[in-house]
């Protein structure tokens, strides 16, 4: 049986889709599994069985020795891609994709050395259609190879479509389309369609040119060329498949193995539909695991094991009443796989909740898996009926004239469909029973609640309409008289995710981009909390809140009210009933009215720097259109930024303009903190003066206590004493990252509040923020042109949090920490040079509270590169900006 390695690339395809959890690069060895290693090795088989059944050339012209040996290379080279792409071994993607191509344009030589020894005949189309497939494989091959270079993300999506087109509809698509044409009405037992041949002949230039109008869309980057070239590939696909209509409708199938194949073809059809959509879209790299479901499990899963089910038992022969017996077990439960399968796989695609796409996977893995030992069961049974039919040959049985030819019954029965929606819906019952919150199912009725507390129904509805969108809804608070009843339409306006709505006991299922769903409260009984029950969304800022009018006494919107009894103080991270109860940023935030220029001005001139700093008190913006009141140096937060050389004199006169106590603490001079570091009352000032004897990037900040406090509120800033000989950059930025801690959301400077002292001492910000405004510089990108040289000092001034500052998309290949030259450098000072032609490169930088640094990087192509702490909560709180590269 060559038919072997492909029995084991099914195994272990199901293998890895049982532990996909915990293998790398699952996703992809699934797929590759399935069409590189299962369904190639069959198109290696089957293509040359039936190349041999349609030509009748002699077996000399390509001997048995001579296919297995290309079986082996094609073994060992499927074997060498799938070690090396997941191990990221670039040389052995290679080896084993060039081993691949190999061993096809040695099937292809061979296969046009049987066309070319053969007489005159019939459906020659169909070598011509294995003779084209064969070229697309070395093709896909390349693609794929090249793809584990690690491009950029631009020729990283071209490649990808390429890849896939290319190998999808050139090498599977083209070999099954030449195959069916025969092969379709002989597994139906019915006459093939007239028009067959010359419908397979028209096709194939149509096909063929889809391909190539395809990959020059998709190398060119032009989106509308590519979707033009699926188009053409559909029609061709529409004209071909008008051969194997009336076949069907003469004799629809009975079954498994042309159900199967059947479906497949609708799958195929499918997976073209989306993947047009997807391109004409935008990038399909996103949507890799969509496409992998349709095409893997959809498409050529059942079209493998369909065709296996038609092929292996006549192959194996011995007769009617002997291949009847590996078939009857290919069809076993037939109907019901196919409804798991198909039907299952559907389900998976919807926006059903996530426990219930596990459950149901799961059994469509398990229909799909029994064809492994149904497949061993049947050839163990006809080897068995086989030896019994040697040892007693049996009766030939004799039909009387006119005895009417018994056909065997249908496969395809309606108990076994029942049967497959029945376990399906166990399966999403299981799912369901597991996560009923995500179904949007609850427990208890508003009306109880209402009736335990007393409450008197008003008769009158209050509805409103709420939008989600981004990390917020609109309206994210209403005021509704209490007794009312309440309806809230939730509208999800987001495209890119799934939102919901969970208000006390009512819930909304998760709704895909304009799905809408209704929050139905029989009886307002007090204000109440609400958010998105998505995992992350909530601490995103996703709330709700429900005001009452007329509440009683000591009631509030902060009381609990979730099902768990939460506060929508953990909202945002602070204590209970200390968090602002509004969402801070959001997807559509308005702009920052004033930025802070990131620039870094040069050392000024001369070895004595006099500065006076001013304490304020000012309400400043801390987010887009989020307001605090802000304790600062000279009313910016951070304060003025000083720079200078190793041994200049700082003489800095600070004058006490606010409420309140405060002082200064220069890191960068080293002195007895007794004197220059008091605190002065309001009115007074002092003059602190040092010498900048170490260089580096130095903070400095309030020392009254509670110090935490003071720094929190906006009193730090940074002091930078350049090393020795500084080589001179393109562009110059710096980027103090910091904590804001919120006792409420202020959207104006006149409703601004102090920083939440509780909120510092649970070490729970409800931002983090580059230069003292969240994603100020989203809006405000920094600017940088290709190919120049942009030195970024980071400062972490805390008071709490540790930053790990990353470039997107950049790799660093000078490192400068806490004084010292930890890559690159000038005269090779730190571990690697910075001329390119070290052989290191950082990715992040890391830094405490209170310490700094800076890196550089020279970036290749235009484009946009986010600026983040790679503590990735605090970017998401706002540590988080764009460096935007032009040409």
């Amino acid at each position: 049986m060559r038919d072997h390695p492909s029995l084991l690339w099914m195994v272990l395809a199901v293998v890895v889709a049982a532990i996909h959890q915990w293998v790398p690069d699952a996703t992809w060895l699934m797929v590759h599994l399935v069409l590189l290693g299962a369904l190639t090795h069959a198109i290696f088989v089957w293509s040359t069985h039936f190349a041999q059944a349609l030509l009748k050339t002699p077996d000399e012209l390509d001997s048995r020795s001579h296919q297995n040996r290309r079986l082996v290379l094609l073994l060992v080279g499927t074997s060498v891609v799938l070690v090396g792409v997941p191990t990221a071994t670039w040389w052995l993607v290679v080896v084993g994709a060039s081993l691949v191509s190999v061993a096809v344009i040695w099937h292809a030589l061979m296969l046009r050395r049987r066309l070319r020894h053969a007489l005159p005949g019939r459906f020659r189309i169909t070598l011509r259609y294995y003779l084209l497939a064969a070229v697309c494989l070395p093709l896909g091959a390349a693609f794929g190879a090249t793809l584990a270079l690690g491009l950029s993300q631009s020729w990283h999506e071209r490649l990808l479509v390429a890849h896939m087109m290319t190998n999808l509809l050139g090498w599977v698509g083209l070999t099954v389309t030449g195959t069916l044409i025969t092969l379709w009405p002989t597994m139906l037992r019915t006459p093939m369609d007239t028009r067959a041949e010359s419908l397979a002949t028209q096709a194939l230039p149509l096909l063929a040119t889809a391909l190539v109008i395809l990959n020059a869309g998709a190398f060119a980057g032009l989106r509308w060329v590519t979707v033009a070239g699926l188009l053409v590939y559909a029609a061709g696909l529409v004209w071909w498949g008008r051969a194997l209509w009336r076949p069907a409708r003469r004799r629809p199938p009975r079954e498994f193995a042309t159900a199967s194949v059947g479906s497949a073809l609708v799958w195929l059809a499918v997976g073209i539909a989306v993947t047009t959509w997807l391109v004409a879209r935008g990038p399909v790299s996103d949507s890799v695991g969509l496409l992998a479901s349709i095409f893997v499990v959809g498409f050529a899963a059942q079209l493998l094991t369909g065709a296996l089910s038609y092929l292996m038992p006549v192959v194996l022969g011995g007769g009617p009443s002997l291949v009847r017996i590996p078939q009857a077990w290919f069809n076993k439960l037939a109907a019901l796989r196919l409804v798991v399968i198909n039907v299952g796989l559907l389900l998976c695609l919807l926006p059903v909740p996530s426990l219930v796409r596990v459950t149901v996977s799961v059994l469509v893995l398990a229909a799909l898996a029994c064809f492994i030992p149904l497949m061993i069961a049947a050839i163990v049974s006809f080897v068995r009926a086989r030896r019994a039919a040697a040892d007693s040959p049996p009766a030939v049985p004799v039909r009387q004239p006119g005895t009417p030819v018994e056909r065997p019954a249908s496969a395809l029965t309606v108990a076994q469909s029942v049967g497959g929606v029945s376990a399906l819906l166990v399966a999403i019952t299981i799912g369901v029973g597991l996560d009923p919150v995500a179904a949007g199912l609850s427990s208890t009725t508003p009306t109880s609640a209402a009736q335990a507390q007393g409450v008197v129904a008003t008769g009158e509805t209050t509805r409103v309409e709420v939008s989600a969108d981004g990390m917020s809804y609109t309206p994210s608070s209403i005021t509704v008289p209490l007794g009312n009843r309440l309806v809230i339409d939730l509208v999800n306006n987001d495209p890119s995710t799934t939102h919901d709505l969970v208000l006390g006991d009512a819930k909304t299922p998760r709704l895909g981009h304009e799905e809408r769903a209704e929050v139905v409260i029989d009886v307002v009984t007090g204000p109440m909390d609400g958010w998105c029950t998505v995992v992350g969304h909530r601490q995103m800022g996703m709330t709700f809140t429900v005001q009452t009018e007329g509440a009683p006494a000591g009631t509030s919107a902060d009381s609990p009210s979730g099902p768990s009894g939460d506060t929508q103080g953990d909202l945002h991270g602070g204590p209970a009933g200390s968090a602002p109860a509004a969402p801070i940023l959001t997807n559509d935030p308005p702009p920052v009215l004033a930025p802070i220029d990131p620039v870094l001005a040069p050392a000024p001139e001369g070895t004595l720097h006099k500065v006076t700093f001013t304490a304020q008190e000012v309400a400043l913006e801390v987010a887009p259109g989020v307001w605090q009141k802000r304790w600062t140096f000279n009313g910016t937060a951070p304060g003025p930024t000083l720079r200078g050389k190793v041994g200049d004199v700082f003489e800095i006169t600070l004058v006490n303009d606010g409420t309140m106590g405060h002082s200064i603490d220069f890191h960068a001079g080293s002195l007895a903190p007794d004197r220059p570091m008091r605190t002065i009352p309001p009115g007074e000032s002092l003059v602190y003066r040092f010498t900048a004897t170490h260089s580096g990037i130095w903070m400095y900040h309030c020392s009254t206590m509670p110090m935490s406090s003071h720094i929190a509120a906006g009193m730090t800033g940074a002091v930078i004493i350049d090393p020795p000989n500084l080589p001179e950059v393109d562009h110059e930025y710096l980027l103090v990252q910091s904590e804001v801690y919120l006792s409420e959301v202020a959207t104006s400077a006149d409703d601004a509040t102090e920083v939440s002292a509780d909120k510092i001492v649970a070490e729970r910000p409800d931002l983090v923020v580059f230069n003292g405004i969240a994603n100020q510089y989203d809006e405000h990108q920094l600017e940088a042109g290709v190919g120049e040289r942009v030195r970024i000092w980071v400062l972490d001034s805390g008071p709490n949090r540790a930053s790990s500052f990353h470039v997107v998309g950049g790799q660093f290949d000078t490192v400068y920490e806490e004084g010292r030259w930890v890559l690159g450098g000038p005269d090779g000072a730190g571990s690697d040079s910075a001329d390119g032609e070290g052989t290191g490169s950082a990715q992040a930088l890391g830094l405490q509270p209170a310490q700094g640094g800076f890196v550089e990087l020279v970036l290749p192509e235009a484009g946009h590169y986010p600026l983040v702490s790679h503590v990735m909560v605090d970017a998401e709180r706002g540590a988080h900006g764009v460096l935007r590269v032009t040409e």
